[in-house]
């Protein structure tokens, strides 16, 4: 069996287990007890409470104009496999009989979050897009340079005010925390548990900060050369400048080692959103 035909039936059965996840929550948690989500799905959600259609017929129709959408802003195989994995999900809610597993409000918004997050965080790792409003954010990016973040706010901020509106202030609340942990859980899904953080730092002593970092602190670096640099201390020519990834578990204890050696050392930290390969400890894999 090929590399490739490995890795799309990997990327297959990981976007199954996803849908399922997905549909756990929906089926088990939200939908029972009228909760929304943001994004499409609420939309769904929504109209569904509205007209008293199925959700899934909704589901697919809502998402048809944002998959129409994505064809000329993704890859011709993810709206394939995004279109395929939304009609999967709407067959398996229409299908599924889970009952309600639990009438504590609290208990639904957060658990509802975890497994459509889950769910929704496993098929976009692997390349199926569950929830339109991702498409929407890359057009809109696309075209007038506005974040994608931005966009899916804004999008979810009017559809949990026409959800106060029709609805109840309360399950608007409510659906807000859903929303607010199935997009953290989306990020953690995507980019793992750990967190890690990028550090510059320039200083006297940077051969000392060298040692230290690798021998004490165990991680990888890369020195550059800077050609020159103007500070308090005046203009400086030839400083080493370190550049190293860590993870934040870490990060005191290192702060701590460049003070102990480097008092007065300039340090410039910045969020990773990806780090692959070099030496990393791994504190929650193997």
């Amino acid at each position: 069996m090929s590399n490739k035909i490995k890795q799309d039936l990997s990327e297959g059965i990981q976007i199954g287990i996803g849908i399922m996840l997905a549909s756990v929550g929906l089926k088990a948690f939200l939908l029972p007890n009228g909760f929304l989500d943001g994004g499409v799905t609420g939309i769904a959600i929504l109209i569904s409470q509205l007209s008293g259609i199925d959700i899934s017929w909704i589901l697919l129709v809502v998402s048809l104009p944002f998959l129409m959408i994505a064809w000329n802003n993704l890859s011709k195989k993810i709206v394939l496999k995004s279109f395929l994995s939304i009609a999967a999900l709407a067959l398996i809610i229409h299908f599924e009989n889970f009952t309600s597993v639990t009438d504590d409000k609290l208990l639904i918004a957060i658990f509802g979050g975890l497994f459509l997050g889950s769910g929704i965080g496993l098929a976009i790792k692997n390349g199926a897009v569950l929830d339109g409003s991702e498409i929407l954010g890359i057009f809109i990016n696309n075209r007038f340079g506005v974040s994608i973040g931005k966009v899916i706010l804004l999008f979810n901020v009017v559809l949990f005010l026409i959800t106060a509106f029709l609805i109840s202030i309360e399950v608007s609340m409510y659906s807000i925390l859903t929303f607010l942990i199935t997009a953290k859980v989306i990020d953690l899904m995507i980019e793992g548990f750990e967190d890690y953080v990028g550090l510059m730092i320039v200083s006297e002593k940077s051969d000392k900060i060298e040692s230290e970092l690798i021998n004490e602190i165990g991680i990888g670096i890369t020195v550059y050369k800077g050609a020159k640099g103007f500070g308090q201390s005046g203009l400086k020519e030839q400083k080493e400048i370190i550049h190293t990834v860590i993870n934040r578990i870490d990060i005191n204890r290192t702060y701590k080692a460049i003070e102990m050696l480097d008092p007065k050392a300039f340090i410039i930290e910045f969020d990773v959103n990806n780090v692959k390969g070099g030496i990393l400890k791994k504190y929650l894999g193997k």
